[in-house]
């Protein structure tokens, strides 16, 4: 029997998405197959430190959504460049073990804004999902909607602004944008710091509470229409799975509707659309996957703009890591498309390791 791979499931963070990723992490390790992986847990707390935890009480108050704490007990540990993936203890100064494939099931900044992915090349150590580059394209979504305005992918208008900038004024920006307009932080996800506006005194708050969570907000304008998701799977030659739609039951898909209200929204999988609709999305999503240099999984967000003569698809944002848990869209499109949730844990971990194989044959020297 061929050797157990240690899979190191890095999950929680310092960011606003710490809560969903525990949530995620939790999923991943009940689901991943035990035959053929040794599931290893990091958890990184909201100061930074990385901490060992065992599987049995690596989370406090699992099972409540509103209050997941991650277990601060566990040994303060770091992976080290050219270590052969081995976990040093900062405490005793030992190896605690070591991974072969890591796992960031990270949201957020500090995860999956290429922060991690830097250490996790550097570290020598085959990774699950996009790289450097991927991971900062598709977190940043002024960059990420400037580069698919480029790729001639139809995209929303949008304003970006930083945080040492004069913010237009609310006529201002209903002129550029419409009415009413979504406020977001540039570098978020989960809905965290979302504001959907309607007034000068809702626009003037919003724009100070985004800027909590980030340098750089968007200002977008509301599109009318149904929501969404098509997930993508693979490296070179990816595959998008059925898209689903996302009914809110909220005035939209904010944080408490996504994670928190198990009545937040309906999901529809698969979505109820024309065949070449969803063969148009699943083409966009593919495309967007590409265009944003990403690799191993990412889920594209759409709005599907139904006007009387025919319908308009436009791409809302890419997710180079997204939501793990048991009612994330991710998961539950790939089931759809014929991937169990387990089965989906092991491709993704065997996409990670392919692209390590072939990135370690390149030269490192001239001559």
């Amino acid at each position: 029997m061929s050797k157990k791979i240690n899979v190191g499931i890095l999950f929680g963070g310092k960011s606003a998405e710490h809560e969903v990723s525990l949530q995620s992490a939790k999923n991943v390790y009940d689901a991943i197959d035990r035959d053929k992986y040794n599931p290893i847990l990091i958890g990184i707390d909201k100061t930074g430190r990385w901490l060992l935890n065992e599987g049995s009480h690596f989370l406090l108050n699992a099972d409540d959504p509103k209050n997941i704490r991650l277990n601060q007990s566990g040994d303060a540990v770091a992976l080290v460049p050219r270590s052969g993936g081995a976990i040093s203890n900062l405490d005793s100064l030992k190896n605690s073990g070591a991974v072969d494939v890591v796992f960031p099931i990270l949201h957020g900044p500090f995860g999956e804004d290429g922060t991690v992915q830097g250490l996790l090349k550097l570290a020598d150590i085959p990774f699950v999902g996009a790289g450097v580059l991927g991971s900062a394209a598709g977190m940043d979504k002024d960059v990420m909607k400037r580069l698919l305005r480029d790729a001639e992918i139809p995209i929303g208008k949008f304003i970006a602004l930083k945080s040492h900038e004069k913010a237009p004024s609310f006529a201002e920006a209903v002129k550029a944008l419409g009415e009413p307009i979504f406020i977001k932080p540039a570098n978020m996800g989960s809905s965290v710091g979302v504001y959907k506006v309607h007034s000068d005194t809702e626009y003037q708050a919003a724009v100070k509470a985004a800027f909590q969570y980030d340098t750089k907000i968007i200002l977008e304008e509301f599109i009318p229409g149904r929501e969404l998701e098509c997930a993508v799977l693979g490296n070179e030659e990816p595959a998008a799975s059925v898209p689903g739609e996302i009914i809110s039951t909220h005035e939209f898909y904010s944080y408490d509707a996504k994670y928190l209200d198990e009545h937040g929204a309906v999901l529809e999988i698969p979505a109820r659309l024309p065949e070449e609709i969803t063969r148009q999305i699943q083409a966009l999503a593919i495309k967007t996957f590409q265009v944003l240099s990403c690799e191993g999984l990412s889920r594209v967000d759409f709005f599907l703009k139904e006007e009387r003569i025919n319908s308009r698809i436009i791409v809302n944002e890419i997710n180079t890591m997204p939501g793990f848990t048991k009612i994330s869209m991710y998961p539950k499109l790939w089931e759809a498309s014929g991937i169990s949730y387990t089965e989906l844990i092991s491709r993704l971990i065997e996409l990670a390791i392919k692209r390590f194989e072939k990135e370690k044959v390149l030269r490192t020297s001239v001559g």
